[in-house]
């Protein structure tokens, strides 16, 4: 990925801190939940969004056997080892084993990333050790095409 893009997803996405936690919204300003965000950033990014998510409760991940995040990250962006992300990349988390990943964030810088997460507004939390061991799988915003 270029530094063109990763300025573009950092620009972004730092825009959206403050958002209201809202569960299933993707408005800049009015409320968002984690893959509401990354919706977002992509929308201004690309212009459209390369598939709608569906419906989705709350306990989605725990009720399915699915693992709906990471397949619709595979077919829209880079996957990477998690030894090589670098600001601007998705973090696809997995709260328990056996169970689908049911968060996202961007990683901001080493030790921090954003995220929407439910009773606060979109923020930066720092990446401690409970949230990296729980990344199942880091992905880069493809590149814009023309």
């Amino acid at each position: 990925m270029t530094g063109d893009i990763r300025g573009a997803v950092m620009t972004e996405a730092l825009t959206w801190v403050g958002t209201p936690y809202r569960h299933q919204a993707s408005s800049k300003g009015i409320g968002c939940d984690c893959l509401g965000l990354v919706r977002g950033v992509w929308r201004s990014l690309y212009g459209t969004e390369p598939e709608e998510p569906g419906p989705y409760s709350p306990d989605w991940a725990e009720v399915g056997s699915k693992d709906r995040m990471l397949d619709a990250a595979r077919r829209h962006a880079v996957e990477k080892n998690i030894s090589e992300a670098l600001p601007s990349d998705l973090l696809i988390f997995r709260w328990r084993a056996h169970h689908a990943a049911k968060h996202v964030g961007i990683l901001i810088n080493s030790d921090g990333f954003l995220h929407a997460y439910e009773g606060h507004a979109v923020m930066i939390s720092p990446l401690i050790p409970q949230w990296r061991r729980r990344i199942a799988g880091v992905f880069a915003f493809p590149e814009k095409t023309t």
